[in-house]
């Protein structure tokens, strides 16, 4: 009688699963390097409606050079070939979210306007 490979086939798919399933683990342990998590603090910080409600041309002009550096970052990450390339892609966008928001900010504050903030005392 001739014998078939079926369960060898099988045996090798099944411990070809665990091989592929390793190094995502491994990259999800990888810890998150400084650059980037200074630009998600900045991130955070991005004002998501006009300060006062005053939707006037700074506003606009606000949001449209923070969708501008998004974008720029993503293009950044994309063209990135090491590390040092994906540091400098975060801290540039870290860099001019916080420009962009202080400008604004500044200008709106000149008018009269501030931004809120909420402070906790005795903790």
């Amino acid at each position: 009688m001739k014998q078939t490979n079926k369960p060898r086939t099988a045996l090798l798919a099944l411990a070809a699963i665990p091989a592929l399933a390793v190094p995502a683990v491994a990259l999800a342990v990888q810890p998150m390097m400084y650059e980037k998590r200074v630009a998600q603090q900045e991130e955070s910080l991005v004002i998501k409606a006009p300060i006062g409600g005053v939707a006037n041309s700074k506003w606009y002009d606000y949001r449209i050079n923070v969708n501008e550096t998004r974008k720029e970052l993503a293009t950044d990450l994309r063209k990135a070939s090491d590390i040092e390339d994906q540091r400098d892609a975060y801290e540039e966008y870290a860099s001019e979210l916080h420009q962009e928001r202080g400008k604004y900010v500044k200008y709106m504050s000149k008018r009269g306007y501030r931004v809120p903030q909420v402070y906790f005392e005795n903790l």
